[in-house]
């Protein structure tokens, strides 16, 4: 598909780069957004259907004659119902209709869907228009303008693209009427519509960057809102896959023994596979909804849920024969409802890492507004992955969406609350305690290397040891009090001299007794007949 939409993009550049004065780079050249949307449009449909109509030839040829459609015309009508059937898009028959499809079939188009707009964003040249990542170190006023010119071209390349999507599905649905099986108009366009646009928009953002630079485009909270879903949502997912392979393993015997009473051949036996792997998604929906708690129905007056299990005749599905016997279920199972909480433990926790909050009475509030959200996500699966098959019994299939939304919303949200307000907390916590050292070790470290530069230069003394002090330069605890002298103080330098010389002549030997006190030692102590002498602190400028 990706081989013709480049003939398409490069032959009409080729032929105006031909032309006198214009280039093939040119903007003029560009075909616009709305065009590129509409021949991928129609590119995609035609594979899909090209697809859907080979798998339904082969199913033709093994089925029963007349079971598809009387020759040619009606296989491509039951291949062009089957492509709504993957859009989600339901059909009336007589006495009902028919809303429990295969959600693994969506696969099939929205991977073409993804292809084709990311071939639109190349066609129309969107690189140009939008910048390859987010402005780095910009001011919070030009990266809110870029975000909002970024979202809005995203929008405009999902809308030129689902746009002439699901006017095309209208026809198709138009065409895949018959007397048995009639498709629903309405629900054609909407759910064609919806899945273009949202992978018209994904693809259309991949183009700004890689994955993980994508949910930088949406605000602080927002992203931290949507990661936090993401995250419950794929955690659920996983353990209701979880379940759904741990019935399988405990039931094979039942399972394999409805495949037994089909016996459907080689070529049945692959497609019979084939679409239990459509359904697969669906099941896995299912099992999530008995881990929430309310459980799933197969029929009028059935349930299936951690409290109790109560069916009656289930149709010929080898993986409904995983579905647990009718009675009372053991008291461990009751321990899987435990499983959301945990789930919403962990979104709380991403939530609050990617955007803190400052007051302690928010993180919570923002955590149960995740579980609030993922609520809404998984009642729009439920009601996805459920629907009514026919009339009569088998209208209640699938779980509740309104009773899901209200129990994950419940689980996930107390859950998320309160680990994302413990999160906050160490957060906070964690920022407060940082010493003041550590805060002030980048301005020594500037104001060392701005010594340093000046000493280098002449600015300053390259000796940080300090010069001599001046007597102004003393603190109160350098002083020393001033002593009293006494009146008979004698000259310094001459006592000095004195005592020197008596020290050095050789004395005699004398009878051991009680020492002369000394003339020139200061009595702190006798003030008599004394007087306080105060030193000139300028002395020592005037030497």
């Amino acid at each position: 598909m990706t081989a013709i939409l480049d003939q398409l993009r490069t032959a009409p550049r080729s032929v105006l780069g031909k032309l006198p004065g214009v280039s093939g780079d040119d903007d003029e050249s560009r075909r616009p957004l709305p065009v590129s949307g509409m021949l991928a449009a129609a590119c995609t449909l035609g594979v899909g259907l090209a697809v859907l109509t080979t798998l339904t030839l082969v199913g033709w040829m093994a089925a029963p004659r007349g079971a598809l459609g009387s020759g040619l015309p009606g296989v491509f009508r039951t291949a062009a119902q089957l492509w709504l059937a993957a859009h989600h898009a339901g059909f009336a028959i007589p006495g009902g209709r028919v809303g429990l499809l295969p959600l693994g079939l969506m696969v099939l188009p929205a991977a073409l869907l993804y292809r084709a707009a990311r071939w639109m964003a190349r066609d129309a040249d969107l690189r140009l228009r939008l910048p390859a990542r987010l402005p780095k170190n910009s001011p919070r006023e030009q990266a809110n303008a870029r975000r909002r010119a970024q979202l809005v071209l995203v929008a405009q390349a999902g809308v030129s693209l689902a746009a002439p999507y699901a006017l095309l599905a209208g026809l198709i649905a138009v065409v895949a009427r018959n007397d048995v099986t009639q498709p629903f108009i309405g629900e054609a366009l909407i759910s064609h519509f919806a899945l273009a646009f949202l992978a018209g928009s994904l693809a259309t953002a991949r183009t700004i960057g890689p994955w993980r630079a994508m949910p930088r485009l949406l605000p602080e909270r927002v992203r931290a809102l949507t990661v936090g879903t993401a995250v419950a949502t794929a955690l659920l997912l996983v353990m209701g896959f979880g379940l759904v392979l741990a019935a399988v393993v405990i039931n094979f015997q039942q399972v394999r023994d409805l495949s037994s009473v089909l016996s459907p051949g080689f070529v049945g036996g692959v497609l019979l596979v084939l679409l239990q792997l459509l359904y697969l998604l669906n099941a896995v929906i299912w099992a999530s909804s008995y881990i929430a708690g309310p459980g799933f129905a197969i029929g009028a007056d059935t349930l299936v849920a951690p409290t109790g299990v109560e069916l009656g005749t289930v149709p010929s599905l080898p993986l409904l024969g995983a579905l647990p016997e009718s009675g009372t279920v053991p008291a461990w199972m009751m321990a899987v409802v435990a499983l959301p909480f945990a789930a919403g433990a962990v979104a709380g926790v991403m939530v609050a890492r990617i955007s803190p909050s400052p007051s302690y009475e928010a993180a919570p509030l923002w955590g149960f507004l995740t579980g609030v959200v993922t609520g809404l996500v998984w009642g729009g699966l439920a009601a996805l992955s459920g629907g009514p098959i026919g009339g009569g019994r088998l209208a209640t299939v699938g779980p509740s969406p309104w009773e899901v939304a209200l129990s994950v919303a419940l689980e996930v949200g107390v859950a998320a609350g309160i680990s994302a307000g413990v999160t906050n907390l160490l957060l906070l916590n964690r920022r407060a305690r940082v010493p003041l050292d550590k805060a002030a070790a980048p301005v020594r470290k500037a104001g060392a290397a701005l010594a340093k530069a000046a000493s280098k230069v002449g600015l300053a003394e390259a000796d940080p040891r300090p010069l001599p002090g001046h007597w102004m330069d003393a603190t109160e605890a350098d002083t020393q009090p001033i002593p009293v002298i006494r009146d008979d103080w004698q000259d310094e330098h001459a006592s000095a001299e004195a005592e020197t010389l008596a020290q050095a002549r050789p004395r005699p030997v004398a009878p051991e007794g009680p020492r002369p006190p000394r003339k020139d030692i200061v009595d702190e102590s006798d003030d008599r007949g004394g007087h306080v002498i105060y030193v000139d602190p300028y002395a020592w400028d005037r030497d």
